[in-house]
């Protein structure tokens, strides 16, 4: 059975459930009303104490579980069971469907190689801790991804390739985009909504945290209101999911109703007109070699 098998299409992203300023009993609360819609959640150790809120949130309703997505990985071989073990403990879980693997230094370099990461990653599966790998892509770490991908070092352990993917944000660079669509190769698509609403993004002053984000949300506003759509997250939910390999989108809130307005977008999705996509497409194309690939880690 592939590990993507059953996956919703929309993923429910707890990035918000460790935030601190929200109180604890509304983000244990906003956790198990995402349970009961039956999504695939996704979390990370990074996300404060989002871990534990789940874990709080699970053993309230046991049988609600879903399946989990987790970062994983980090600089070398040793890191990867505990980064692991760090979110599934508090979690009170014994497993995941899919680690998010993000290498970086020496385990990427091993991974591009085809060294023993392969067989740690393997390791992981056969003792049924992980179901599958989905392999995490940024501007400035396409490379390594393209890398391995070219020498096959992919095949059998990455099941999908994660990345931002929304009409203001493609990351990954033209280069891998291009062999990943020629591949087929599965992807979920992270950061739905592009951070907002795109007209308070482009109208807002202060509302997106980077101005290329203003910027863009200027040239995707007309776009969005030539489609005829008249929600921004359905908008977006069908944007992801007009690209072939796209299996899921990834969108992360603390508010119910956005939360609905997720799910209720999810359902019953139908592709945006081809030249809308394609026209969001080329400002991808010409986004990424002209910012993204030139950019400093983590700071777009």
């Amino acid at each position: 059975m592939s590990a993507l098998q059953g996956i919703s299409p929309f993923v429910y992203g707890t990035t918000r459930l460790g935030d601190e300023k929200i109180p604890r009993h509304e983000r244990v609360e906003m956790a198990l009303a995402a349970m009961e819609t039956g999504v695939w959640f996704h979390t990370a150790r990074m996300y404060g104490d989002a871990p534990e809120v789940l874990g709080e949130a699970f053993s309230r309703k046991p049988d609600k579980i879903p399946e989990i997505i987790i970062k994983m990985g980090w600089e070398n071989i040793g890191q990867l069971r505990e980064s692991l073990r760090e979110c599934i403990e508090p979690m009170g879980v014994r497993r995941v469907r899919l680690g998010q693997l993000c290498l970086f230094r020496e385990l990427a370099e091993d991974f591009v190689r085809g060294g023993d990461s392969l067989q740690a990653f393997r390791e992981l599966k056969e003792e049924g801790l992980v179901g599958g790998f989905v392999l995490e892509v940024f501007p400035w770490t396409s490379d390594m991804p393209l890398q391995a991908l070219l020498a096959g070092h992919t095949e059998g352990v990455i099941d999908a390739f994660i990345f931002y993917l929304n009409p203001l944000q493609r990351f990954a660079s033209n280069r891998l985009w291009e062999e990943l669509v020629r591949r087929e190769k599965n992807i979920i698509a992270m950061r739905t909504v592009g951070g907002g609403p795109v007209h308070r993004l482009r109208d807002e002053p202060g509302f997106a945290w980077k101005d290329y984000l203003q910027e863009r949300a200027s040239e995707v506003a007309p776009i969005f209101e030539r489609s005829g759509v008249k929600d921004w997250t359905e908008f977006c939910v069908r944007f992801a999911h007009s690209f072939p390999g796209v299996v899921a989108t990834i969108g992360s809130t603390a508010r119910r109703e956005n939360l609905d307005r997720f799910i209720g977008a999810a359902k019953n999705i139908n592709p945006l007109p081809g030249d809308i996509v394609e026209e969001i497409a080329g400002l991808h194309h010409r986004w990424s070699d002209e910012t993204d690939i030139h950019a400093e880690p983590w700071t777009m």
